[in-house]
């Protein structure tokens, strides 16, 4: 073809050569007519005719070409021949109206470099390459067009690195089964937060990309820092437009999301944010792929680093978990802070623990007070925080609070950075009270039990916990200001407590080495006896089993003998303590419920607003038990001097503690005796009932002998127990059920007779014992009792004279004839009296008034002597009967009566007991009337 080819032929076949894209004759073409096919346009073409999916490759020597412009030097003859028959058909003209209608794009894409405006080889590659995503989707043929003009401008690389790379890596090599439906110019769009978003929504999403989270922030959050788009002057943050003003700074919006997704991950999954920050060293660690080196000025590099330290220092105090793990993790963001301003590093938290060094004084700057308290949860990478502040102070404040929530933690005490904060900041005694003891109760519970390295290792801790070793650094104790998590507490409080867990895990021997033996003992010497007394008690409270050779009370036993020289053995306190260990072990040789199938536990017997009363208990679950006294006086006896409450109250105060023990003891004698007189009576044994209302109850008076016994005038406390037993020993009816005696002794042989005495006798000791209010109840009792005795004894009597009669006529049947002659002068009686009517002749104590009663008991002897005897009649001569007669009534009158000494009885309470009720004096003896 001639050489004489117009432009507008020229045009269309390079459009011709690149729609079909012929690269070798396109690139001849235009380097035969480079006047024609100038630089632009034939980018132009190519951007607009060229297919996307075309390799990269095949045409980067064309666009080397033309940057080069080599095509001025080439001969026609050097160049391949072109193939002209697509457009040589034309006219002139119509290929001129053809190339009129040609719209070619522009260079220039929306998401051009400003710095790239009058560079057409750099327009065509960034838009070249969002055609190509965009179009065909092949963003990783990309680098193949970019990587060859990388140092053809800087605006190519820096876009190269920071957008083109970060989303390449994003989707096809980092995380290719989740990529980002964002186009490369979409993705170039986005503002910095969702452009933060995307490329890390999948760092650390699942456990097996934890080992990534360094790689995704070195290999795509470092490249994409640096282009000029992500950094703002201070002027367009807002404040001042001044470039000299000393307060302007430079902003980078992207690193600042950053910050923030770093704190968020540290509150949602703290790992996520621990290994970003153990594997990543900040600004400085950014993987480019190897397409080159960029640096950042001082200023831009100096703001990265300090807020990045300040991040780290925040996610430490969100990190909420509390666990050993979790604090170990935010130690080594402590180290990485320390390390970023090249201090030297903290311990690790097992060293640091195992050490307990003293630290620096953090309250020289008030930085560990009540008002910075707030910062741990808000305003947590402003610039005003204190404690996220990129400051050696700042971190070993940090350090203080993660060792403190280490040492708490491992112990069971779970504690993160932030509560330790709390307790070390607001300083709140009851919160602070509240973890010391659960920390100590938690070092008991997994205490080893032969190791007493433990617990002296977990005093060391707890008495540094509380100032942080500042005591132990400092000269003068009295300037020292205490700052650790337990600072608002007492020393003395604290090494109580402490040793109040050794006590209780059994170490007694080192708590006696430490608090007893020591030549400068941590606690005087009364709070000592104090502390040991409580966890005596306390190990009392906590057992389940009352015998004190087993569990509980085995340890408080070991415990208050643990220390003979501050809690003697013939102490009070020792004394005092062995009475409740005795009672409460009598206690437990019986069978006792006192709920609804809970049995018996040693804490209800110290606890108990009326102990005494679960001897009742005993008595009413365990039959035959009335019969152990002794053992249950026992017992009582000891909860006295146990200091056990009781309702044994006197209505003034004693004159000594010792008179107000015997007074109480007294009286817990006695009701246990008539709880015993009572159970007794339930089980129908009335004779152990009787057998202790008359050996035990009767053998002290009322209030008045009660007085006179205790030698205090004032003493008002009446004996309410042992008069109603005997009462109710009194009403007791004897019924098939009741327990025979065993033996009779000098008593009747009728049963029935010999119970009511005894139950007269009962009645008797009752009205001796009762207060006056109570007399006129006894004495109604006493009246039935008596006229059932009479009846009782008619009963007998009529029985004897049915047996004499029977017997005389016995006699008169006999042969001889021997009771049908009468001796002259002897009388002789129609009916004879029983002998028991001679003795007891019925008498009812309601008959006596006012007036009669001395009378009456004038002639209670002339009753019997105006009663005589004629059922013995015999041949014997009159003399030698009436001297039979006068033997007989000296026997009488010497006789001292079951009957009349039941009277005497109770006349004579009457007399001296209810005189102002019926005006009586005493009674005096019958037998010395007789005998005057």
């Amino acid at each position: 073809m001639t050489t004489m080819i117009s432009p507008a032929k020229i045009i269309l076949l390079a459009v011709h050569l690149a729609t079909k894209s012929d690269i070798d004759s396109l690139t001849s073409l235009a380097l035969r007519h480079d006047k024609v096919l100038q630089t632009e346009l034939v980018l132009r073409i190519l951007l607009t005719c060229l297919p996307e999916t075309v390799d990269s490759n095949k045409y980067v020597s064309l666009i080397e070409c033309l940057r080069s412009e080599v095509a001025e030097d080439i001969e026609e003859d050097q160049c391949p021949e072109v193939d002209w028959s697509s457009v040589e058909h034309f006219t002139d003209a119509e290929a001129a109206k053809k190339v009129r209608k040609l719209r070619l794009l522009p260079l220039k894409s929306p998401n051009a470099p400003d710095d790239a405006a009058e560079d057409p080889i750099s327009l065509f590659l960034i838009h070249r390459a969002h055609r190509v995503d965009e179009e065909a989707g092949l963003l990783t043929q990309l680098p193949d067009l970019i990587v060859p003009f990388l140092d053809h401008a800087p605006c190519i690389r820096a876009w190269m690195i920071s957008a083109l790379l970060p989303l390449l890596r994003r989707n096809y090599e980092y995380y290719p089964h989740a990529p980002i439906p964002q186009t490369l110019a979409a993705f170039e769009q986005l503002d910095d937060r969702a452009a933060i978003s995307v490329l890390l929504d999948q760092t650390g999403a699942r456990d097996e990309d934890l080992p990534h989270v360094g790689r995704d922030l070195r290999g795509l959050l470092g490249p994409w820092i640096y282009h000029e788009k992500r950094w703002k002057s201070q002027e367009l943050a807002g404040q001042s437009s001044d470039a000299e003003s000393p307060s302007q700074r430079i902003l980078c919006p992207g690193w600042e999301e950053m910050l923030e997704w770093l704190t968020l991950q540290a509150s949602r999954s703290w790992r996520v944010a621990v290994k970003a920050i153990e594997e990543w060293e900040g600004p400085e660690d950014v993987d480019l792929g190897g397409y080159g080196t960029m640096w950042l000025g001082d200023d831009e590099q100096g703001y990265l680093e300090k807020r990045y330290a300040r991040a780290a220092l925040a996610s430490a105090y969100l990190i909420t978990e509390a666990s050993v793990e979790a604090l170990s993790g935010v130690n080594s963001i402590i180290t990485k802070v320390m390390n970023l301003m090249g201090e030297d590093p903290c311990p690790t938290l097992q060293v640091a623990s195992s050490l307990l060094s003293p630290l620096p004084d953090l309250t020289s700057e008030l930085i560990a007070s009540a008002r910075n308290a707030t910062y741990m949860r808000n305003d947590l990478l402003e610039e005003s925080n204190v404690l996220t502040s990129p400051k050696k102070l700042s971190a070993q404040l940090l350090h203080a609070l993660t060792l403190s929530a280490f040492i708490l933690t491992k112990s069971g005490t779970h504690c993160n950075v932030r509560r330790a904060g709390e307790l070390a900041f607001l300083q709140d005694e009851r919160e602070q009270k509240a973890e010391a003891s659960k920390f100590l109760r938690n070092l008991r519970n997994h205490a080893p039990k032969t190791e007493d390295k433990y617990w002296m290792r977990a005093r060391n801790e707890l008495l540094w916990l509380r100032d942080w070793g500042a005591e132990e650094a400092s000269d003068s104790v009295s300037d020292l200001r205490i700052q650790g998590v337990f600072g608002q507490l007492n020393r003395e409080f604290l090494e109580m407590e402490c040793l109040k867990a050794i006590l209780t895990s059994g170490r007694y021997a080192l708590a006696r080495s430490i608090y007893e033996d020591s030549p400068e003992p941590p606690l005087p010497t009364e709070l000592l006896a104090e502390t040991i007394i409580g966890s005596a008690m306390t190990a009392y409270d906590n057992a389940s089993n009352p015998n004190r050779t087993r569990g509980g009370l085995l340890k408080a036993d070991d415990i208050i003998h643990a220390f003979p020289k501050t809690i003697p053995e013939d102490g009070p306190a020792a004394k005092k303590i062995e009475a409740l260990l005795k009672a409460t072990h009598g206690l437990g040789e019986y069978r006792l419920v006192l709920k609804q199938g809970e049995p018996f536990t040693p804490v209800v017997l110290r606890v108990h607003s009326d102990p005494i009363s679960i001897i009742g208990k005993l008595l009413e679950q365990n039959p035959k038990s009335y019969t152990r006294l002794l053992a249950l006086l026992e017992i009582g006896e000891n909860m006295v001097k146990a200091g056990l409450p009781s309702q044994e109250k006197s209505s003034k105060a004693p004159a000594s503690s010792e008179s107000a023990g015997t007074d109480q003891q007294f009286m817990v004698e006695k009701r246990i005796t008539a709880m015993c007189v009572d159970a007794a009576l339930t089980e129908d044994d009335f004779e152990t009932a009787y057998s202790y209302v008359v050996n035990r109850l009767a053998s002290t008076g009322g209030p008045a002998q009660m007085k006179a016994a205790n030698g205090n005038s004032s003493l008002t406390t009446f004996d309410e127990y042992s008069w109603k037993a005997a009462l109710q020993a009194g009403k007791y009816r004897r019924t098939a059920r009741t327990v025979r005696p065993t033996h009779i002794g000098t008593s009747s042989g009728n049963l029935d007779i010999r119970h009511l005495e005894q139950r007269m006798e009962c009645l008797s000791t009752a009205l001796r014992i009762a207060p006056p209010a109570t007399l006129q109840e006894i004495l109604n009792v006493f009246r039935r009792c008596e006229e059932e005795l009479d009846a009782a004894i008619k009963a007998e009597e009529q029985q004897e004279n049915a047996w004499d009669n029977q017997g005389d006529n016995t006699v008169q049947a006999m042969p001889g004839g021997f009771n049908s002659t009468v001796p002259a002068g002897v009388v002789k009686y129609s009916s004879p009296k029983s002998s028991r009517q001679q003795e007891e002749a019925p008498m009812s104590l309601f008959d006596l008034s006012r007036a009669s009663i001395t009378r009456a008991q004038r002639n209670f002897s002339a009753l019997s002597s105006l009663q005589q005897s004629s059922g013995q009649t015999s041949t014997t001569t009159a003399a030698r009967e009436g001297g039979s007669e006068h033997h007989s009534e000296a026997d009488e009158a010497a006789r001292v009566r079951k009957r009349d000494q039941l009277r005497e009885a109770a006349v004579g309470t009457l007399a001296s007991g209810v005189g102002w009720l019926i005006g009586a004096t005493p009674a005096v003896n019958n037998q010395s009337h007789e005998r005057e």
